[in-house]
Order: C-alpha cells, then structure tokens, then sequence
C-alpha cells in the first residue's frame, strides 16, 4: 500500500491506536487514584473482584455475628451480677441461719432473726427477678420476672455456627431456700436446714457452681469476639493487598501517560497534516 495516499493514512491510524491505549490507560489510572482501588469492579479483574465480594461477604457476617455476641454478653453480665448479688445475700442468710440453730436464741430476739432472714430471702427473689436483659432472662422464671425465661444459643461466626448458653431455674432455688416461719422456729430444724444433704450449704455449692458456669460463658464470648475482631483486621488486610491501589505508584504513572496522551495528540495532529502535503505536487 502506497504511503502517499489520499485516502488511507497509515500514519494516523497508527497514531490513533496509540493514543486510544493511552487515553484507555489513563482512564483506568484515573479511576484507581479516585476510587483507590485497582480493582474496583469486575471490569477492572474479575477473578480478584470475586474473591473480593466473598472477602467482603464475611467481613459483613462477623460483625453481624459479634453484634449478637454483644447482645449475649449484655445478658450473661447481667446474670453474672444478679447471682453474685444473690451469693451476697445467702452468705448474710446463713449467719442469720447459724443465730437461729442455736437453741439459746429465743423470744423476741428469735422472732426478729426470722424476719431478718426472710427479708435477706426477699431480697433474693427479687435480684433473680430482675436479672433480665432485653427482655430475655436465664435465671429468672419466678412470676414477676423482667425478662422471658429461657436459654440461648447465639451466632459465633460467619458460617452461623452457634455457642449454646443453659438456664438456671432461679424459682427452684428460691424455693428451696424460702424457709417458713414454722422451719425456722426450731433451732434442731434449722440445724438440720443448714448441714443435711440437699439444703441451705448445698445450695450455696449449687451457686457456686452457676456462678463458675456463668463467668465462663462471659469468658467465652469476650474471647470470640476478640477473635473475630482479629479475623476481620486479617481479612481487610487481605483485601487491601489484592484490590487496594498504590497510589504513589498510579500518580506517576498518571504523570507519565498525561505526557504520552500530549504527545499522541501532537503525533496525530502531525500525521493529519501529511495528506495536505501531497496537495503541493498539483501545484
């Protein structure tokens, strides 16, 4: 093909290809620096897009799952000092109790040790009563409670695996504590209510037990959603590394191709010229 053609400019075109790719280039640099992304869509890298919506995806699910391990832990701090309040008050019980098992205690001073005990005992009640978070208790099934009774198993991660938390009847152990005035009348039977198997000291095990159970319930949600936290600094960190852009090394580069885009223009403005040369032989 002739190179002094009227008709198909060979210059041009090729300097037209050129600037096309850079302009092209500088669209995708302008992009990356205004976005701050290298991957910003599925036209940028489709298989790096996809790994980072999944990425994005599980980031989303842990939050989520630790927003429901707060709501958990709300519940299980407030059952912790509920009980704790409650371990308080039976310990103030049974000093009470062992000024009722003995038989010189009588009278006026008996009488006023038994409502002593049976106000420590109320105080119980009420503790377990009000020991409800957001509507939801795991001790409190006495009539007049704040929160519905009942156990919880809660979202730990992004692949919904749950960590199950038990009850404790409050109401059974109020009423294995919630002594009459009769019981408490004779210093033998409460004797018998403070040492023999299945009373007062066992509950006070039994209580022990709960509050153990409970704090490790506490425990467990404070380190999973320390662990999530974690997970979720790992993953953004991932996700920068495959899709974040390098900013000082896109400025440079739109330096580079702002020139290159400059003189493109100026080449094909050149190579436009050429035909009108030919002009001058039919002078």
């Amino acid at each position: 093909m002739s190179l002094n053609s009227v008709n198909t400019n060979i210059g041009a075109q090729i300097a037209l290809a050129s600037l096309n790719s850079t302009n092209s280039q500088l669209a995708a640099t302008q992009k990356a620096i205004s976005t701050g992304f290298r991957v910003s869509d599925a036209t940028d890298d489709g298989a790096a897009f996809a790994v980072a919506q999944r990425v994005r995806s599980d980031v989303g699910a842990l939050t989520s799952a630790n927003q429901q391990l707060g709501n958990v832990k709300g519940l299980l701090s407030t059952t912790v000092t509920g009980l704790t309040d409650v371990s308080n008050k039976l310990s103030d019980a049974r000093n009470v109790l062992v000024k009722l098992a003995d038989s010189n205690t009588q009278g006026d001073q008996r009488t006023q040790y038994i409502a002593q005990y049976q106000s420590l005992v109320a105080n119980i009640k009420s503790y377990i009563q009000d020991a409800g978070y957001n509507g939801k208790s795991l001790i409190g099934n006495i009539s007049g409670s704040n929160g519905t009774f009942g156990g919880v198993a809660v979202i730990r991660n992004e692949v919904g695996a749950t960590y199950g938390i038990a009850t404790f009847s409050g109401s059974a152990f109020f009423a294995s504590i919630n002594f009459t005035s009769t019981q408490l009348n004779g210093a033998s039977t409460v004797q018998a209510l403070i040492t023999q198997a299945g009373t007062f000291v066992a509950k006070l095990g039994t209580l022990g037990t709960q509050l153990n159970s409970y704090g490790a319930a506490s425990n467990y949600v404070d380190n999973q959603v320390s662990y999530n936290n974690d997970k979720i600094d790992s993953l953004n960190a991932g996700l920068g590394s495959l899709i974040d852009a390098d900013l000082a090394k896109e400025s440079a580069k739109l330096q580079s191709l702002q020139i290159r885009q400059q003189l493109g223009t100026q080449a094909l403005s050149i190579a436009n010229q050429a035909p009108q040369s030919l002009l001058s032989l039919f002078k």
